[in-house]
Order: C-alpha cells, then sequence, then structure tokens
C-alpha cells in the first residue's frame, strides 16, 4: 500500500514539473506571465510535497497542498516579475535618447547593449565623457534596487590578436564596474567577464560592424536567496 501511494505522489509532482514546463515554454507569454507561471509551478510542487508528507489522506493532501502552494507561488512569481519590469522601465528612463538600447531576457534578466560609440574608443577601455552620465543613472536606478546583482560582459571587433583583444574585453568591463561602484553600487553584486571578439553581433568587414561589435553588455538579474 504505501508503494501505491508513493508511486502517485511521484506521478503528481513528475506532473505538476511538466506542465509548469510546458506552459512557461510558450513564446506567446509575456514577462510577467511567464513569471508567475513558473512561481506557481513551483509553489504547486512545494505545495504538493508539504501535502502529501504531512499525516494521512494520501492524494487528497498533496493535491490540496499543490492548490495553496500554487496559489502562493503565483503571487511570488507575479511579484518578481512586476519588480524586474520597473527596473526595465527605470532603466529604459535612465539611458533614453542615449542609443543604450534596454531589453529583457528569456530567462527574467534585463539587459542593456551599449554602443561603441558612447562608451570606448577603439583600442582604448577608459570611460569615454559620453558614457558616465549613462553609467550614473544607471548607478542610481542600482541603488534603488539592492536586491539585484549585475554582470557586465566586455566585447571588442576582430581587428588585432587575441592577445590585446581578449584582455581589452575584460579591462572594459572591469572600468565599468569600478566607476559604477565609486557611485554607490556595492562591488560584490557585480561580475565581470570578457569575450573578446568571438560573439559578434555585426560583421567585421566594414566599420560599421565592427564600432558595433566593440560594446558592452550589462545584464541586471534578482539576487538568488
Amino acid at each position: 500500500m504505501n508503494h501505491v501511494k508513493i508511486s502517485r505522489f511521484t506521478k503528481s509532482i513528475i506532473g505538476v514539473i511538466a506542465v509548469t514546463s510546458l506552459i512557461t515554454g510558450c513564446a506567446e507569454m509575456s514577462q510577467t506571465q511567464r513569471g508567475t507561471a513558473t512561481g506557481a509551478g513551483i509553489g504547486a510542487g512545494l505545495g504538493a510535497i508539504i501535502g502529501g508528507t504531512t499525516g494521512d489522506g494520501g492524494g487528497k493532501r498533496a493535491a490540496g497542498g499543490a492548490v495553496l502552494g500554487g496559489a502562493a507561488g503565483a503571487l511570488i512569481g507575479n511579484i518578481w516579475s512586476t519588480r524586474m519590469q520597473n527596473q526595465k522601465q527605470a532603466m529604459e528612463q535612465a539611458t533614453q535618447g542615449t542609443g543604450v538600447v534596454v531589453s529583457q531576457t528569456t530567462d527574467n534578466r534585463l539587459k542593456l547593449e551599449i554602443p561603441s560609440d558612447i562608451s570606448f574608443d577603439t583600442n582604448r577601455s577608459n570611460i569615454t565623457s559620453n558614457f558616465r552620465p549613462i553609467l550614473d543613472r544607471f548607478a542610481a536606478t542600482l541603488n534603488e534596487n539592492p536586491a539585484t546583482t549585475v554582470t557586465i560582459i566586455g566585447h571588442t571587433d576582430n581587428t588585432g590578436s587575441d592577445s590585446v583583444n581578449n584582455p581589452l574585453s575584460v579591462e572594459r568591463a572591469a572600468n565599468t564596474r569600478d566607476y559604477v561602484s565609486a557611485r554607490g553600487v556595492a562591488s560584490n553584486r557585480i561580475s565581470v567577464s570578457g569575450r573578446g571578439s568571438y560573439e559578434p553581433i555585426a560583421s567585421n568587414n566594414d566599420s560599421a560592424g565592427r564600432s558595433r561589435n566593440r560594446r558592452v553588455e550589462i545584464y541586471v538579474a534578482e539576487a538568488q536567496r
């Protein structure tokens, strides 16, 4: 009898996970909807576990726990997505008219693409005068939302060798981090890396394309708890 109960319980958990994966994979869903669905799925799974492991009641108790857990999880997911949406709007306002592109990734991170004409000169890693006010406003949004982490990735075009481009891309990311940290953002919230010329977004066969490839990308995510 215990074997049958465990099997049914396991199947219910697997079903919750499968449905959650299917729902959150829908391309038509907004980020808020996806976050809510993910939270609901996780909450339902946890609720089923709690319901299924507290006393007798078998499937009914697990099902009841799943319902309650799903409702709580949906609320958590919606709060998380709304908070990130507010962060996105703040960054869009902070960078309006600058050429910086703010988007949201499929894993609910915010992405800032900083074009080379306002961030770095060719073969240089120092912060330009055009870049400073953008980073000033960006730092202000981070200070207003301390429950976020930042990843900064530097890129170059394919001019020169890897021995030059790879450290240059890291220096660009590191200098961006240092500038933001100097404006009150804790450095332990920020990680940096460089990709050299290995991830171009345009052709390196002309100056316009190479200019687009010399860039910094900044990702903002909710801190893991």
